[in-house]
Formats: C-alpha cells, structure tokens, sequence
C-alpha cells in the first residue's frame, strides 16, 4: 500500500508551525516555522490596554510558506501521498467577517484597522462586556453559563464582538458575521464563499460561544438583543450546528491545491484550539490532566460520558460532549500567563542592560551577540539559582495573575503581587517566587476538579516549558503532590492536529485509534519529592492568602472607580 502522509498545522501566539507525517506512525518528514511577521513588530497591538490583534495576512502567508516548505525538505514524491490537513489555532481568536466570510481586514478600507482582525486570545480589552454578560445571565430564567463553569470571560467570543460594535460604528456597519480562526482557515482552504454554509468546530463553539446541545444550539436572540440593537438577530447570521474536529470540512480548493503544491482532492478536516488538539497529540486519558504549558496554559481533561453526569464544574472554561474525543466530555481550564510570567521577569532584568549596551561604543555585532546571549541564558541561569535556596515557609511569595485570572472563576481585572520582600531579596528569589506561582495556580486547578467531583488521577505536561524547565517541571510534581509525564513530541498541538486529519481521512475509524497507532509516548517523569510536599502545602495556603486579599482590594478599587 503506497505510503500515506497528513500535515498538522498550529497556529499559536507568535507564529505557525506545521508538521508533515507519516500517518502509519506518527514519524515527522519534516517541520516548518513561521514566525508573523507584523506580529514580531506588535503592529495593532497596544499592551498597556491589552488590546492585541492579529491580522489574517500573518496567518495566509504563514500557512503557504510553512506546508510548501515541509514538502519541499520531504522530497517530490511525498506531495502525491498527502491525504488530509487539519489546522489548530488559539481561541477564542474570533473575527469580524462579510456575508462571504471574507474578514474585514481583507476588504476595502480596514486594512489597517485593529478591529477588523482577529481578536487575539490574550486580548481583555472586552472585560466590561464580559462583567455586563455575567451580570444579565444572572437574571435569565435559564442559565446559559452553566457550561462555560458559570463566568463569562473577556477572552472569549461574545464579549469582543459586543466591545468591538460599541467602539468601531465603521466595523459594526461592515459586518455581518464573527468567526473563530480554527473555522476561518478550513472554511479558507475549502474554498468557501458563503459565511452561513461555514462549518463550526464544537470545541469553539461550546467552550466560548455558550453553544450546548441542551439549548438546541446557541441561546436564543433575545439573550443578546438586549445588549446592543445591532446584535438583535445575530444568532441567524451565526451558526446553529456544529462538528467535532475529527470529521471534514472539505476537500482543498483549486486555488489553495495550486499555491500549496497538493492534489486538490486533499481532505481538510475541521478546526479546533490548540489545547483540545494538543491534548489528543499528548495521548490524553480519562481524568489526566494535559497541561499544554506555553505563554499561558491551557488544562484538558476527558470525562467518560458515565463520569460527567449531573456534574456541573464551576469556574473553569467550558464543559462541551466532543470536544476533544467524540463521545467524552471535554473540560478545560487554564492560567492566563504562564511562560508570559517568566518572559516578563526576564525582560524586566534585560532592559537596562540592553540599554545600556545601546549606549555603549560596542560593535554593533558585539551588542547583538551580547544581548542575546544574555536573553538566551538569564531563565536557565536563574532557574539553577533559585533551585539551591534554602526555601522558607516565610519566604517571597507571589500570585499568577499577571495577565489576570483565567481559572478558576475568570476575573481578567486581578492583578499580580509579590509579598514578603526585603533587602536579601534577589534576582532569584524573586524568579522562585514568580515560578512557584504558576505551579500554586496550576494546583487552584487541579483543587476545583477534584472538590466539584472530578477526580484528577495525574498529569500530561507538553509544550516549551513542560520541555525545556526541569525545575519548574518538578516544582509542579511537588506543588500538586502528583506524577507529572513529558511528552517525547516537541510539537503536540500539530501532531494532533495530524492524528485528526488521520481520522478525517478515513485512515483511522477514530481518534483513538489514531492516538495509539501515531502516538510518540513519554520521555520523562516527575515523581513528587516527599521532603518538598508538606513545605508546599504550608505556602499555598499563604497563596490563597494573599488572593483573597488582592481580591478584596480589587473589588474595593472597582466600586470607589464607578
């Protein structure tokens, strides 16, 4: 039988990476990255209102350029045997589109305009809309955040479409529909040209759309019509069905066979985030909780359907039957800055040094190769520091919140604090207590599973942290006092993005049986350290201390403000 091939592609925060794969065993031909190229430069992004938007040529260019190059390092003859392509993104990272489901940003006079792009994940411009959501489901008859952990989230798809018509009179005249990235690019592939024919992705539409079978879709018109006139209808502009990530969207276009380089009977399967796919990529089990650990994280777990009756979690990110496999429950939760949190301790320690190297009469080569080794080696230099401190139950402590809190219970007003400093803190004390705080933040997780119900038998960590931390990896065993396995795969989300083209293919009959046939197994386990685990349990307790205090002030701050 002549050899079989499928292509995964991930679209994350910085760029795209795509994976060509041998679909008999999940072998890797060949790998591409492509990093956005207006995103690099943070064009339409404003950090200080944590405004980030992302604009669809960064996507299209990224796409060509990556598939035509992993064919073009496997060799002539493999494009032939290419069966199906599937496509992860980050969500929600919606998108204001024509009745075409052409995005705005594509057409005529909104090239250059931030709400006319993609919404990026990160993006908490909406929080306002977000509260105004929470506080009007609270007065339904039928509560329509019940599958969404009951808190509505300002990273999530209704809360930006409401900001979005509200400050952009242009956009809100132009639109006629949102769409998620994860349905925007096979719709793209397929050649579609009718927004209502777009297939919708389960994954995206229950965990951010508040779409759930129990309501026979999304919930009615009359739940948005009060929030602006211009949403009155919307539901009929949107959507009503949807489909897992293991079936079709199509086959590829001529268009994109021809600026691919692929036959145009390719499969392309529907899209799903990054996370749910990344999770099947890291041969996800009933009650382990995969961890894709990055800028932030994202937490998958599955529930068989027998595990998930009757059980409603509050506070994570949605609870949505296919999800992540067909015929489970797919739970997700996360921390909104995770890897972020170490960026920005890292950068905060570079840029006086950069600075001062600007300054200097260095060669510029001299600066460059300076700055970067310095960049390349301050996380690894700090984290061999803070691992040889004497660790205190009084010592430094801090909050995940960063970039706010995703789970549990979504408030993207929270901000971050570091408590207990004095004049012996340093560097690495300050880098222990930042890191030590994601894994505490990871444990608030893992604690609200277990006490709504949902048993947490152990954990799945993947992604570049999970890879390349050590110490943070170990950390996380001891903080949450349970085994933590790698993944061998360096590039789970595309690698289940493959799997799922697999199964839309038709090579496997399900997802599972494509997990088990690709899958590239474990290469490391952290087993809790029994000296570490008590001092642990001590400090968390002071973790949740110092949140509630943070909340409290947060909410007192809120109400003298308004």
């Amino acid at each position: 039988m002549p050899a079989q091939y499928v292509i995964g592609v991930d679209f994350g925060t910085d760029s795209v990476r795509t994976i060509l794969v041998d679909a008999s065993n999940g072998s890797e031909l060949s790998t591409s990255t492509f990093i956005y190229p207006r995103w690099k430069k943070q064009l339409y992004c404003n950090e200080d209102r944590n405004q980030f938007r992302q604009h669809p040529l960064d996507y299209t260019e990224g796409l060509e350029h990556t598939i035509r190059e992993c064919l073009q390092k496997a060799g002539p003859e493999v494009a032939s045997g290419v069966r199906a392509i599937s496509v992860d993104t980050t969500g929600s990272t919606p998108c204001f589109t024509n009745a075409a489901g052409i995005p705005l940003a594509l057409t005529p006079g909104f090239e250059e305009n931030p709400n006319a792009m993609f919404i990026l994940w990160k993006d908490h411009t909406a929080v306002k809309e977000a509260a105004e959501i929470n506080a009007y489901a609270a007065t339904r008859e039928i509560n329509y955040l019940q599958y969404v952990g009951g808190v509505y989230s300002s990273e999530w798809f209704w809360a930006k479409m409401l900001r979005t018509i509200r400050v952009d009179p242009e956009v809100r005249e132009a639109a006629w529909s949102m769409v998620e990235h994860c349905d925007w690019i096979p719709y793209l592939l397929t050649g579609g040209t009718d927004v209502s024919k777009m297939k919708r992705s389960v994954c995206a539409a229950g965990h951010k759309a508040l779409w759930a079978p129990q309501f026979g879709g999304l919930p009615p018109d009359n739940f948005f019509a009060g929030f602006h006139p211009w949403m009155e209808g919307i539901t009929s502009r949107l959507f009503t069905d949807t489909s897992p990530a293991s079936e079709a969207a199509g086959t590829l276009s001529s268009e994109w066979a021809s600026r691919l380089g692929l036959p145009a009977d390719v499969v392309v399967g529907i899209g799903a985030f990054d996370a749910h796919m990344g999770a099947v990529g890291g041969q996800v089990e009933p009650y382990y909780l995969c961890k894709i650990m990055g800028t932030s994280t994202c937490d998958i777990l599955v529930v068989p359907p027998s595990g998930a009756d009757e059980i409603l979690v509050k506070g994570i990110c949605g609870q949505v039957p296919g999800s992540v496999i067909p015929g489970m429950t797919g739970m997700e939760a996360g921390q909104s800055a995770f890897g972020d949190s170490y960026a920005w301790f890292a950068r905060m320690m570079t840029e006086p040094f950069a600075e001062m190297l600007n300054d200097s009469d260095l060669h510029p080569s001299t600066r460059e190769k300076l700055l970067g080794n310095f960049r390349d080696n301050i996380i690894p230099l700090l984290s061999r520091k803070a691992a040889l401190l004497e660790w205190e139950e009084d010592s430094e402590i801090s909050v995940d919140w960063l970039n706010g809190r995703r789970t549990p219970d979504a408030s993207q007003l929270l901000k971050s604090a570091l408590h207990g400093l004095n004049l012996a803190t340093d560097a690495a004390r300050l880098f222990r207590a930042i890191a030590e705080s994601t894994c505490f933040g990871a444990k608030s997780i893992t604690d609200r599973f277990v006490s709504q119900g949902i048993p947490v038998k152990g954990l799945i960590g993947m992604g570049g942290v999970a890879k390349k931390s050590p110490f943070i990896m170990q950390m996380m065993a001891d903080v949450l006092n349970m085994p933590l396995r790698i993944h061998a795969s360096e590039q789970t989300c595309a690698l289940g993005a493959a799997m799922f083209a697999a199964t839309a293919a038709g090579i496997y009959g399900n997802v599972q049986e494509a997990m088990a046939a690709m899958g590239q197994g474990f290469e490391k386990e952290y087993q809790p350290d029994p000296m570490m685990v008590p001092l642990y349990a001590r400090r968390y307790e002071r973790f949740l201390n110092l949140g509630e205090y943070i909340e409290h002030e947060t909410r007192q701050l809120s109400t003298s403000t308004h």
